[in-house]
């Protein structure tokens, strides 16, 4: 039987080999040399067997002991380090969470600051808004109100060209009327453009109203998820890991684009809502003035038709005194033709008395024919009776025709007289009861 010698397990330092450095390879093997070495005894005796030496143990209590203190000195060290650092990182921890809280807390009121600003502007942009929606009704009404003054302007117009021929003429009445129709359409021209610029403004005024309330609707949304990450702290239960939060964004602002942002919209509201009060006080003059100009025409007009109402008045009452002196007078006329034909109706008896004792006197015979006086005397009063009938006859052609002339003046008075009570009849009872619904300055101001 072959006896096999046991061999102890060469002794390597875990630590060194943990630690990367391994042992020389001809260190290894003197030292496996050296501690294998046989030893001689009576226990010997048949087998062979590796032993420490004492200087082998001593050397191993000594390095174990030293390793042990070098052990205990470093995990001391790695403890008091440990302390410090974990100690250093909580009130750093604290620091920071605690300059996060007062930073988030900044931002809240630098957030509630601009949103009570936004809000206020808005506000105040609503109301002048409804101002102007106001103004808006109002000239949509002053535009609706200018159609009655139209409509009488246009329409006394239309009744007047029914006047008579001698009364329809281009007189004051006509000029202010056409100076009324001229006004009235200039009116609705610059109402229109008005009330174009108004809906154009109201349509601005909302566009910025709308970008203010999405602006204010941001910052009411990040104040509240600011106000929760404040409210959050170390005892939280509802706070995870987001490992990819701590990644800046590429579309993230910073603090100055972000409070320049809210400022150019504010400056926008203030402008929009600057030329919307612009444009209200001038709505305002605008409806003033043309309300006043429109009832200072309708009061020209009013003032040219009593005028003419009164030459009418007066024209007429002429005619009628003249056509009662006509009338008088032909009545006297027809007195003096009756007259005038009675008298040659007279004169034709005695010149038939004449004028027979002439034709029977004639008849003497011889001597007896002769031109004594009573001969004489027909001769002269035939003569006499027929000029007389002849300046009666001439006398009553003149009477007749001035009966003519004062039967054609008659007749003209009177015609006159229709056209003057007709024309009196369109200005007064047609023209100017149809003005009295001219609408006030009231209603053309669109109230």
């Amino acid at each position: 039987m072959i006896s096999e010698v046991l061999v102890s397990r060469p002794h390597f330092d875990s630590r060194a080999v943990a630690a990367g450095e391994p042992l020389p390879y001809r260190d290894a093997e003197a030292i496996i040399t050296e501690r294998f070495k046989p030893s001689s005894g009576l226990a010997t005796a048949g087998y062979r067997s590796a032993k420490y030496t004492t200087e082998e143990w001593h050397a191993n209590n000594v390095s174990t002991l030293h390793q042990a203190v070098r052990d205990r000195n470093n995990a001391e060290r790695i403890r008091n380090e440990s302390k410090t650092l974990y100690t250093e990182t909580d009130a750093g921890t604290l620091r920071n969470q605690a300059e996060g809280t007062r930073n988030l807390g900044e931002r809240l009121q630098d957030i509630h600051n601009w949103k009570s600003e936004l809000q206020r502007h808005i506000e105040q942009l609503i109301a002048e808004t409804d101002l102007l929606l106001g103004q808006k009704r109002r000239l949509e009404n002053a535009l609706d109100a200018t159609e009655i003054p139209f409509a009488i302007a246009t329409d006394n117009l239309t009744c007047r060209e029914r006047r008579p021929g001698p009364d329809l003429v281009k007189d004051r009445v006509e000029e202010e009327l056409l100076k009324e129709v001229e006004l009235i359409r200039s009116v609705q021209a610059l109402l229109k453009r008005t009330l174009s610029q108004a809906v154009n403004q109201i349509k601005s005024n909302r566009d910025a109203n709308q970008t203010l309330e999405l602006d204010w609707s941001d910052k009411h949304q990040a104040y509240s998820l600011d106000d929760q990450c404040g409210r959050y702290n170390n005892m939280s239960t509802d706070t995870q890991y987001h490992p990819s939060s701590a990644s800046v964004q590429d579309h993230v602002c910073n603090r100055d684009a972000w409070v320049r942002f809210t400022q150019d919209n504010l400056s926008a509201a203030q402008r929009e809502q600057q030329s919307s009060l612009e444009l209200r006080l001038l709505v305002e003059r605008v409806l003033q003035e043309t309300a006043e100009d429109l009832r200072t025409q309708c009061s020209n007009v009013d003032h040219a038709f009593s005028q003419r109402c009164v030459q009418l008045t007066e024209a007429k009452t002429q005619l009628e005194l003249h056509l009662a002196q006509i009338l008088e007078q032909i009545g006297a006329q027809e007195r003096n033709v009756a007259s005038l034909q009675q008298a040659l109706f007279n004169k034709e008896a005695p010149l038939r008395v004449a004028q027979s004792r002439l034709h029977q006197r004639s008849h003497r015979p011889n001597m007896e024919l002769c031109r004594d006086d009573p001969q004489l005397c027909l001769v002269d009063e035939v003569g006499q009776i027929s000029q007389t009938m002849s300046s009666l006859q001439q006398q009553l052609t003149e009477s007749r025709r001035s009966l003519a002339d004062l039967e054609q003046s008659r007749m003209a008075l009177e015609k006159d007289i229709c056209c003057k009570t007709h024309s009196l009849l369109i200005d007064r009872e047609k023209c100017m009861a149809h003005r009295t619904r001219y609408p006030t300055v009231i209603t053309l101001s669109g109230y």
